[in-house]
């Protein structure tokens, strides 16, 4: 397990053409890549990278547009981004406030990150290699995420709470 040094809060980041920007006050809670379909259309990448914080903790400056999509489970993902230039910075649940999670690409200094876990390794690409000693589980987790919350906290030195 690599250990994580989160730099100073708060974290900052925002979309490509600046409009939209936004800061982290508060440690995240975790920070995983998302291996499904879904987040490899939206990123246009191999997976998705997501950092998940407290709502209140998070501050966005500039308009966002909100697109909806069902999820495979059923439930109802929210993903805001930059009516201009298209990235996006934030994805939520429907009737889940207390889940956020920052688009983690968008930090302005993402360098420092290192994933607690995985998540939809099913659909992975096939050259994305995750060593043995990383959490990666088939579907999402079964626990609610705890174990990579867990995992995240012995990787930033946070013990206890």
């Amino acid at each position: 397990m690599m250990p994580v040094k989160i730099p100073p809060l708060p974290l900052t980041g925002g979309c490509q053409c600046g409009r939209v920007r936004y800061e982290i006050r508060a440690v995240p809670a975790m920070f995983y890549l998302c291996h499904c379909t879904e987040c490899q259309r939206q990123t246009s990448s191999a997976f998705g990278e997501s950092l998940r914080c407290e709502p209140a903790s998070v501050a966005v400056t500039g308009g966002m547009h909100t697109t909806r999509r069902v999820a495979e489970n059923g439930s109802v993902r929210l993903g805001d981004f930059c009516p201009d230039c298209g990235v996006r910075i934030l994805h939520r649940s429907e009737g889940d406030p207390g889940r956020l999670n920052v688009k983690a690409g968008t930090l302005d200094d993402a360098a420092w990150l290192v994933p607690a876990g995985h998540i939809w390794t099913r659909s992975k690409q096939a050259f994305v290699t995750i060593g043995e000693d990383e959490l990666a589980y088939r579907q999402g987790p079964e626990d609610g995420g705890s174990a990579m919350k867990a995992r995240w906290r012995q990787m930033l030195g946070i013990e206890g709470e």
